[in-house]
């Protein structure tokens, strides 16, 4: 496994999580070492399977960890040089860290405008605000058409737009994605991440986005992290793991054509490299 930052945007990192290890209700361990750097205007993708500890590796980023009984208890999470693991959420997003939560958590009550709106709370000029509200009805045009729609009837894509929407909303330099593609129809899957990538190009919005669909995350990022067990087992720019032998078999379901059943399937995953 490669230590070094990524190099594809040639910045100075924005984000650098340096071995962190996050306990649970005291007891239960779930990141184990975790490092990774993300540099200022990049896309940087953390992937793996369901537990893998990417959402928790994202909420000791925004230090959402405390509402779940959650801790950082070893390693440092530093934003343009600055220690943030004592930060609050707030503190945060007033440095331009923004989450968006899994499963996208609009409030159904509210209507998409009211939604996006809710997402300016800390900022104080209305004319900025209706500015930033336009930008956001330019790259997701279906909310402008659906603007006075209760969120709650509006369709899965349409409240994911909405939750990216609303966090653009607060200015933000950096965005926190947390599962993007759950629960959508796979055309939508392609629209959010070319969003987002257009998001990354123009506007310069810096993402690190957890993910489980792999080949659509390093389809569109430029760097990615591999987690399993809470640690990092590979890394590297998305374009090299997409073809990484290992990525192909276990993430990707593709390789491996010359085995015949699946008893030597099991025992082909039992030689995972980083698990000797």
């Amino acid at each position: 496994m490669t230590t070094d930052p990524p190099s594809s945007a040639n910045a100075a990192p924005l984000l650098v999580v340096n071995g962190i290890e996050v306990i649970y209700h005291h007891v239960i361990l779930v990141l184990k070492g975790v490092s990774l750097s993300v540099p200022e205007g990049a896309v940087v993708a953390l992937l793996g399977g369901n537990g893998a500890g990417k959402t928790t590796t994202l909420r000791a980023v925004s230090n959402l960890l405390a509402g779940e009984r959650g801790e950082v208890t070893k390693g440092s999470i530093e934003l343009r040089g600055e220690r943030i693991e004592k930060l609050s959420p707030a503190a945060l997003v007033d440095r331009g860290v923004v989450q968006v939560m899994e499963g996208r958590h609009c409030f159904a009550h509210l209507s998409i405008e009211e939604n996006l709106l809710t997402g300016a709370y800390t900022r104080t000029d209305r004319g900025e605000i209706a500015a930033n509200l336009e930008k956001v009805y330019a790259y997701f045009p279906r909310l402008k058409t659906r603007r006075t729609s209760q969120a709650a009837y509006t369709s899965g894509g349409e409240q994911q737009m909405c939750a990216i929407g609303r966090a653009l909303m607060a200015n933000p330099r950096m965005v926190l994605l947390d599962e993007p593609s759950m629960g959508l129809a796979p055309q939508i899957v392609e629209e959010v991440f070319h969003i987002v990538r257009d998001l990354n190009a123009k506007e310069r919005v810096t993402f690190l986005l957890a993910e489980q669909n792999t080949h659509m995350a390093l389809k569109y990022a430029d760097y990615g992290y591999i987690l399993e067990n809470g640690r990092v087992v590979m890394d590297g720019a998305a374009r090299d793991l997409a073809s990484n032998e290992d990525v192909k078999e276990f993430y990707l379901g593709m390789g491996g054509g010359e085995r015949k059943n699946f008893k030597d399937a099991k025992s082909y995953k039992r030689r995972k490299r980083w698990l000797a």
